[in-house]
């Protein structure tokens, strides 16, 4: 988030008004826009998005005289348009572009007598004023400042550190359920048949993070191909996932268990619907992911149903392959954000890039936690109404949480692994919203929840006299 973002206000002439506010780009290097209403000057609008305003006799004479004009975007620089409106009797020049919204720069030593007010705007949001206010508009233009803290980052807080708690939890009820098994050979062989985990070794762990590396760079050049797939994707794991979730808490209510035979299967009735369900949740947020208003609770919903069923079905086989897979996410997560902006022709974040939708692909990708901000700036207006966590910072860390907790069940240690490990991850996300705060950009998560979680079950296990156990794994050797 820049500085460079600011509101244009705009009220109709109905009674009562009507207004709206719409993001626009400017250069606070040229001009100083009011921080509130409170002082800033209302202009009519006048809507000339039919010229590029390239020359002053493309507009008749008086026609701009102490009024605000939108013109398009076209050939000649920003400051020659703003140097004609200006000798035309223009107070405020908007521009309108099609295109994704960049920073306005130019050479503004040669334009020293430009005061002009000068803004960007996007010309879908000049249609819509005219749709929402009519033809007679007042606008003015003001930037108020970013506010410090939102307290949308309150409720990831708590999503993300009740997520990996609770996929911890359920993660050791699967441990406790094989190890009571064991000693049944029948109770054991039924159990494998239920079991659907997957183990990582150190191999399978850089062949995953290999794919994870190939992956962000073919969404970077084929987003606008490949994010349906991944929304595909994303339906089809988190309507199994819920359905995961919720068959496991169902299977502890003892009522309505009458089954019904098909197709030579016993099968239970409450399951049925229960999979009806969960299909009709991820087809609803599917038809109107992009309705900002509600999809969102829906993409959490299931977002947090898929990180909970990966964080228990994934099993990590030691603290050494959870060591590896940690911190080979964490370079990774460093390196396309804070490296590729060196590498790319645009100097954007490859990461921040996909997470955004390249060159401004309205389809964003559905892997990440969403809270709209509850704190009103510019930046609501212009690129980012939500918060956002990816799922990868709450599974990541969820895998080494779950594996500490599997521990405990082995090592009867009283769940001490498992609520220090959990402790330093909500540690871990506190460190990133301060840096967050202040830095005022985007933050990898991984680089303040990786070391916090690692070296933390690394001083406990020092401290019992575990290492070499915790190291080593106890019962997972593949």
């Amino acid at each position: 988030v820049t500085a460079d973002e600011g509101i244009l206000h705009a009220s109709g002439n109905g009674v009562p008004p009507v207004t709206k506010d719409y993001c626009i780009i400017y250069n606070s290097n040229w001009i100083s826009l009011p921080k509130s209403l409170d002082n800033a000057t209302f202009r009519t609008l006048e809507n000339l998005t039919s010229t590029v305003l390239c020359d002053s006799s493309e507009v008749p004479a008086g026609l701009m005289k102490d009024k605000a004009v939108v013109v398009m975007r076209g050939n000649c620089t920003f400051l020659e348009k703003a140097r004609i409106a200006q000798s035309l009797g223009a107070k405020m020049l908007l521009i309108a572009s099609k295109a994704r919204l960049s920073l306005i720069s130019d050479n503004k030593t040669d334009f020293e007598d430009v005061t002009l007010p000068l803004a960007l705007i996007r010309f879908s949001d000049i249609v819509d004023m005219q749709l929402v206010l009519g033809n007679e508009v007042n606008v003015t233009m003001y930037s108020p400042p970013l506010p410090e803290f939102d307290c949308s980052m309150v409720v990831i807080f708590l999503i993300a550190v009740f997520t990996v708690a609770l996929g911890g939890y359920w993660s050791g009820v699967a441990e406790l359920e094989n190890l009571k098994a064991i000693a049944s050979p029948g109770e054991r062989e039924t159990r494998r048949k239920k079991e659907e985990n997957v183990t990582f070794t150190p191999l399978t762990v850089i062949l995953f993070v290999v794919i994870c590396c190939v992956m962000l760079v073919l969404l970077y050049f084929f987003y606008k191909w490949l994010v349906y797939v991944i929304i595909s994707v994303f339906c089809l794991a988190s309507a199994m996932s819920l359905y995961n979730c919720l068959a496991a808490l169902i299977a502890e209510i003892p009522f309505g268990q009458c089954r019904i035979v098909c197709c030579n299967k016993n099968l239970e009735v409450r399951l049925i619907f229960l999979a009806a369900f969960c299909i009709a949740a991820a087809v609803v947020w599917a038809v109107f992911r992009n309705e900002d208003r509600w999809a969102w609770i829906l993409q959490d919903i299931l977002g947090i149903a898929f990180c909970l069923n990966f964080i228990k079905t994934l099993k990590m086989p030691n603290f050494k392959s959870c060591v590896i897979l940690l911190g080979l996410l964490l370079l990774y997560d460093v390196f396309f954000v804070f490296i590729t902006p060196f590498i790319t022709k645009n100097g954007a974040s490859i990461m921040v890039e996909v997470a955004a939708g390249p060159f401004g692909n309205s389809e964003k990708l559905p892997v990440v936690i969403r809270v709209p901000r509850l704190e009103y700036s510019a930046s609501t207006l212009c690129d980012l109404p939500f918060s956002l966590l990816g799922f990868g910072d709450i599974i990541v860390p969820g895998v080494l949480v779950a594996y500490c907790r599997r521990f405990d069940v082995q090592a009867r240690s009283s769940s001490v692994y498992y609520i220090s490990c959990t402790i330093a991850y909500a540690i871990g996300m506190v460190l990133t919203f301060v840096v967050l705060a202040l830095m005022k950009t985007g933050q990898p998560a991984l680089l303040y929840l990786v070391p916090c979680t690692l070296i933390t079950s690394s001083l406990v296990a020092w401290k019992r006299k575990e290492m070499k156990k915790f190291w080593k794994g106890n019962s997972y050797q593949v």
